[in-house]
C-alpha cells in the first residue's frame, strides 16, 4: 500500500440509501470526505505545517463520475490521494470500489490554500509545497 494513498472500509447501510434502494448521489460526497479525513489523519506532519502557515484546505471544484450502483451492505472501500499539484490549486482523487473490484465512482476535487489571515487563496511554495509534493501519487496507484 503506498502511504500516500488513503484507504477507508465503509459498508453501506439503510440511511445511505435513495428511494431505489442505491446509494443516494449526494453521500458519495459523505465516503469522499471520509476519505480525505483519513487521509488527513495519515499525514499529521503535513496538517501541523498547513496550520503553522496559516493554511486550511478549500475545495473549490469537485467532478463525480458515478459508475455503478452501490446497494444495502455493500463493502465499499473509499481511495483518496493527491495526484496534482500546481502554483495555485491542487487535485485530490477519490475512487470507490465496491468489495467485488467494481469501481462505483471516481472524482477529481481541486483544492486551493486559503491563507487564513487574509481570506483569500494563497500560493503553494515553500515548506507547504514540498510536504505536499512529497504525498503526490499517479492515478494508476488507484488500481488493484
Amino acid at each position: 500500500m503506498t502511504m500516500s494513498l488513503s484507504r477507508v472500509q465503509l459498508r453501506v447501510r439503510g440511511f445511505h440509501l435513495d428511494g431505489y434502494g442505491h446509494v443516494n448521489n449526494a453521500r458519495y460526497l459523505e465516503f469522499m470526505e471520509e476519505g480525505r479525513w483519513d487521509f488527513f489523519d495519515q499525514h499529521p506532519a503535513m496538517i501541523k505545517q498547513l496550520h503553522q502557515a496559516g493554511r486550511a484546505f478549500v475545495v473549490v471544484n469537485l467532478n463525480i463520475d458515478y459508475l455503478a450502483a452501490a446497494g444495502h451492505g455493500d463493502d465499499l472501500e473509499i481511495m483518496t490521494g493527491i495526484v496534482d499539484l500546481g502554483e495555485r490549486s491542487g487535485v485530490c482523487h477519490h475512487r470507490i470500489v465496491r468489495k467485488d473490484g467494481t469501481v462505483i465512482a471516481r472524482a477529481d476535487l481541486t483544492f486551493v490554500l486559503l491563507d487564513m489571515r487574509a481570506n483569500k487563496a494563497a500560493a503553494i511554495e515553500g515548506e507547504v509545497r514540498e510536504a505536499l509534493a512529497a504525498l503526490i501519487v499517479t492515478k494508476e496507484a488507484f488500481s488493484p
